[in-house]
């Protein structure tokens, strides 16, 4: 009879062959691209600068929490009508601001709209996102929108010697005319083409659950505006950067800030904005898709900070609660979102408050009316005209 080994001893080593495959092995479904899936490593940094996250403190309203979700979809362990699934999906604003402390460099938004292509398909499309697709499918009624609101005059086919080429945006056109046309006052005669027949840029389709659509889009805009395309609005800038290339889009800020270094005689005589004497107290609300997805933050700051007293708000690099349609999607949650931002405009005794994104642009000036508020709401291109004194109608009305 053998001996037992003796206590603390080493056991003989063994070559077990691994379990064969079960049934309980999890397979994909699809749904994901399964590198982009994989990449989080559930550390939990994005939890802190998730906006839903610090409204809830629930652990699925996170980034990290969304993503266990979207791969208990994935493998089929949950189902497509799971409630947590539906509402999750529409909870998130898609700031991205997850992105920028991702330690694992987890692209967030591309999962994002891969779950918002599968989830909001048939009866599980919310209306006003279905709406809104289709309205802005209809590129002679944005035009005729455009025109008759006055925005920037579209000067025919593209240029090819033009610097860069404006893109009017779909509801900028319609509902603040005066960006476009302020640009223009801000460079010289013929740096800046406006090429007619522009569509919709697709981002709005992208966030909104038709992102084959949304590529489609912006292909068809890159067509037709060759060269750079010159944007006034955050989110229609990262989504063309994401499928024509970075080096195809120029934010506002940036171009006018590198076009006048290299052109100094062409940048205008920018003088103060004063307010009562004094020189005005301004502050910023950040376009999440422009300094999460483009990398575009300081430009604006200094731009601001030439003609008035630039004052930084805690919450000037954080989501408005605007998100494209997330505002008329969950206006009680759009609204829980802002309130911070207008508490802090409040306590900072702003005059105005400068925006670089056309939905943030709408949120702010809306936060601001409702909460009877003295600061003012104003676009980069118009502070800048305003400043240069060629600026179009007060908006601060």
């Amino acid at each position: 009879m053998s001996a037992e080994p003796s206590s603390g001893a080493a056991a003989p080593a063994t070559t077990t062959p691994p379990p064969p495959p079960t049934d309980e092995t999890p397979t994909r479904r699809g749904i994901f691209d399964p590198a982009l899936l994989d990449a989080c490593i559930s550390c939990g940094f994005c939890l802190p600068v998730c906006p839903t996250y610090t409204l809830t403190h629930d652990e699925r309203s996170s980034p990290r929490g969304r993503i266990t979700l979207m791969r208990a979809l994935e493998t089929g362990r949950l189902d497509d009508d799971d409630p947590t699934l539906q509402e999750q999906a529409s909870f998130c604003l898609g700031c991205r601001a997850c992105e920028s402390v991702c330690p694992a460099g987890v692209q967030y938004g591309h999962l994002l709209e891969q779950w918002r292509d599968h989830q909001w398909r048939g009866r599980h499309v919310p209306p006003i996102a279905l709406a809104a697709r289709a309205g802005v499918r209809v590129t002679p009624a944005i035009t005729a929108a455009g025109r008759l609101r006055r925005a920037a005059r579209q000067t025919g086919a593209a240029r090819p010697d033009a610097t860069a080429h404006l893109m009017l945006g779909c509801a900028e056109r319609a509902l603040f005319p005066t960006i476009s046309r302020s640009v223009l006052r801000l460079l010289p005669p013929g740096v800046v083409d406006v090429p007619s027949g522009q569509g919709c840029c697709g981002a709005l389709h992208a966030h909104n659950g038709a992102s084959h659509e949304a590529e489609t889009l912006a292909e068809e805009l890159g067509r037709r505006m060759p060269g750079t395309i010159l944007t006034t609005a955050g989110g229609c800038g990262a989504h063309l950067a994401s499928v024509l290339g970075r080096q195809r889009v120029q934010e506002l800020s940036e171009f006018l800030l590198a076009y006048w270094s290299e052109h100094p005689d062409a940048e205008p005589d920018l003088g103060e904005i004063r307010v009562d004497g004094r020189r005005a107290r301004i502050g910023l609300q950040e376009s999440c898709h422009l300094r999460n997805g483009m990398g575009v933050s300081a430009p604006a700051r200094e731009l601001i900070a030439r003609v008035a007293d630039y004052v930084e708000l805690p919450s000037a690099g954080s989501c408005c609660g605007s998100a494209g349609t997330y505002s008329v999607l969950r206006p009680q949650d759009s609204r829980r979102v802002l309130q911070t931002h207008l508490d802090e405009v409040e306590a900072a005794d702003l005059d105005y408050l400068v925006t670089v994104n056309v939905v943030c642009h709408r949120q702010m000036i809306g936060g601001l009316r409702r909460s009877r508020s003295r600061t003012r709401a104003i676009h980069l291109a118009e502070l800048l005209a305003q400043a240069a004194g060629r600026s179009t109608p007060d908006t601060r009305d």
